[in-house]
């Protein structure tokens, strides 16, 4: 994002080291005993541009966010607004189970999970440049927590992901070994009644069986035979082989 004006006086050496653009990535710059902390807020789904943070850390140990002296109230909340969204996507990854619904989590939890691990680091290069500033071995240890939040749950979503793909193509052999085997009935039906069907055919044959006069009950009877046949030959068809 371009770079905003605050109402603070950072030093030269400070100023030396920053584009007239961007504050750029998140990092800690100590110089003339002033520590900038260039901090990211949590990226939003449908927005990937990346919104800075500032805190200045002087030499009075004053921590300033933005140009104002609130910067502890506002460190913390920024932790807390990465903690809220992991809460929010754990809890989405909880109720959506759907190769859909989980490749849509991992694309948002991939750009969550690397700015809180950049912000962690930034977060503990500043705890390196100010030993005597205790306050940030608390704020970095809760960065340090969220950036691993979101690696597991990002590792979980993908490890999910991989289990619907495999079950999946699982499913998708058994049902065609189901029905290769299907069709292999088939084939040894069709062989075995093809020789009788085409002698029939080519010869014309039309029996005389004696039932022509008997009483329609016969016919009846005969389809009915007919039927239940058909059923046990498509029960044999459909039947599952054995594992």
């Amino acid at each position: 994002m371009p770079r905003k004006a605050y109402d603070w006086h950072l030093p030269p050496e400070i100023e030396s080291r920053l584009s007239e653009d961007s504050y750029g990535p998140q990092r800690a710059i100590l110089e003339a005993d002033h520590l900038l902390l260039v901090l990211h807020r949590p990226p939003n789904e449908d927005d990937l541009r990346r919104e800075h943070i500032l805190f200045l850390l002087t030499p009075d140990e004053q921590l300033l966010c933005n140009g104002k002296p609130d910067g502890v109230a506002q460190l913390n909340q920024l932790i807390a607004d990465y903690r809220a969204r992991w809460e929010e996507l754990e809890n989405r990854y909880k109720l959506d189970s759907g190769a859909a619904e989980l490749f849509d989590l991992i694309e948002a939890v991939t750009p969550l999970k690397r700015s809180s691990a950049n912000m962690a680091s930034a977060m503990q290069r500043a705890r390196e440049l100010t030993k005597d500033y205790r306050y940030f071995i608390g704020v970095r240890d809760s960065a340090m927590d969220v950036s691993r939040a979101f690696e597991i749950l990002l590792a979980d979503l993908r490890a999910a992901l991989d289990f619907r793909i495999a079950q999946k193509a699982e499913q998708q052999y058994v049902r065609s070994e189901e029905i290769a085997a299907a069709q292999h009935k088939l084939n040894v039906l069709a062989a075995f009644t093809f020789p009788v069907m085409a002698f029939a055919t080519l010869l014309g044959m039309n029996l005389r069986h004696g039932f022509e006069k008997q009483s329609p009950f016969i016919f009846w009877g005969v389809l009915t035979t007919g039927v239940l046949i058909g059923v046990f030959v498509k029960s044999w068809i459909l039947k599952k082989p054995k594992p």
